[in-house]
């Protein structure tokens, strides 16, 4: 990628977020987190990441919720924004809600490290796609 992407990992259970940054270290970005849904939004909004990966079940505001605010968002850059929901809701409710709140991918907890990287690069494309189409 020509400039590196900003990643935000968004889970309340500090282990999983830190499963993640550690998985995501070989991919080269730059990474912030937050462990609750108040923080993740105003993360978003100060800091505009390229992706958010997003927990379902936090505190404050859930991750649908979260979800819901970022696509509905007036400004198209933040409606924009890659989401990654990565969530241990089970994968069939996963495969059917996720699509429907508007994430641009899904990933099952327990998660293999491979399968991470894939679909963080995959949202990350299809995100700056979307912002380069818009002008962004």
């Amino acid at each position: 990628m020509a400039d590196r992407p900003l990643i935000l990992i968004a889970d309340d259970d500090p282990d999983l977020r830190n499963l993640v940054y550690l998985t995501l270290e070989s991919f080269e970005c730059d990474i912030i987190e937050a462990n609750d849904g108040a923080k993740t939004l105003e993360t978003i909004y100060e800091k505009m990441p390229d992706l958010v990966i997003l927990d379902v079940m936090m505190p404050v505001l859930t991750g649908w919720e979260i979800l819901r605010q970022i696509r509905t968002n007036p400004d198209k850059a933040v409606a924009d924004i890659g989401v990654l929901m990565l969530t241990g809701i089970g994968e069939s409710l996963n495969r059917m809600s996720s699509p429907m709140y508007g994430a641009d991918d899904y990933i099952d907890k327990p998660f293999q490290s491979a399968e991470l990287l894939f679909k963080v690069r995959r949202v990350i494309s299809k995100a700056r796609r979307r912002k380069a189409q818009e002008g962004c």
